[in-house]
């Protein structure tokens, strides 16, 4: 399977992990947008790290890792659900010619929220420290979790990979079993993370370890925006500015901005948005 994401550990040990490999569905959205090299590399590996840090939580709703800078790119984020269904954008970037990671992001934060499907959303930020996304994600865990989380993260605008290994809470962590199993991981090579699927990396790394693979889940490439969501956003603007959208357009249009699928709303529609109990959803 090419989209496929998979939890390991270390018999033993305090320790996790998780491996990406994206195909299809880093293509299907690259397809919607045709970013520059750069951006579609870095959108990648967006893609797979909110894939692995979404599999390190257990929750039903949505994880999103956000980036805004003054970089060539003011805006890129990148969602992973717990229904391993993926999105991601790259605000205003048709024109980033970059492939360095801070050319392209600059000076900024970057956010991690988690939002339940029923509770309060979570959100942590820290500054960008480091000249990847994936150096700005351990220092990200060193500040704001205390987890000792090293990350791996590749992308060539075909393939998105990642893994990620991550020393769980303990009373006596054992540092020096943490200490070999990431430098063993830091000889991973692109091509490797690239290419080869989680059985065989895995035994390239660690065939001298004792770890356990647990089924692999299928990831896919799919927006959560629907005519519900579309029409509340719309009552949030207000019947007064609708009136004159309408009149001046004779129906409102938007477009999702991460699958580009087209939303119209005619007069009937927007009365029925502000009469109580209507069906919002009928078309």
């Amino acid at each position: 399977m090419s989209d496929t994401i998979s939890r390991f550990i270390f018999d033993n040990s305090d320790v996790r992990g998780e491996h990406i490999r994206l195909e299809k569905s880093y293509q299907d959205i690259l397809s919607i947008h045709h970013y520059p090299p750069g951006v579609a590399n870095l959108l990648g590996e967006f893609l797979a790290a909110a894939s692995l840090l979404s599999a390190t939580i257990k929750f039903e709703g949505a994880l999103i890792l956000q980036v805004r800078g003054d970089g060539e790119i003011p805006l890129i984020m990148a969602e992973a659900n717990s229904k391993q269904e993926l999105r991601a954008i790259a605000r205003d970037a048709n024109e980033a010619m970059s492939t360095d990671f801070k050319t392209l992001i600059g000076n900024g934060q970057l956010a991690m929220t988690i939002a339940p499907d029923n509770g309060k959303p979570y959100q942590g930020i820290v500054s960008l420290d480091g000249n990847s996304l994936a150096h700005c994600l351990e220092a990200y865990f060193q500040r704001s979790e205390q987890l000792a989380t090293r990350v791996w993260l590749c992308a060539n605008g075909q393939h998105a990979s990642g893994l990620l290994l991550q020393q769980l809470p303990s009373i006596k962590p054992d540092l020096d079993r943490w200490e070999h199993l990431s430098t063993i991981a830091h000889t991973i090579k692109n091509d490797e993370l690239l290419n080869l699927d989680v059985e065989t990396l895995l035994y390239r790394l660690y065939h001298q370890d004792a770890v356990r693979l647990f089924d692999s889940k299928p990831m896919v490439a799919r927006c959560r925006c629907s005519r519900e969501r579309v029409a509340q956003a719309l009552i949030s603007i207000g019947r007064e500015e609708l009136d004159d959208i309408l009149l001046e357009k004779g129906q409102i249009e938007t477009n999702c901005e991460f699958c580009n699928r087209l939303y119209q709303f005619n007069r009937s529609d927007v009365d029925a948005l502000f009469e109580q109990g209507s069906d919002i959803t009928r078309h």
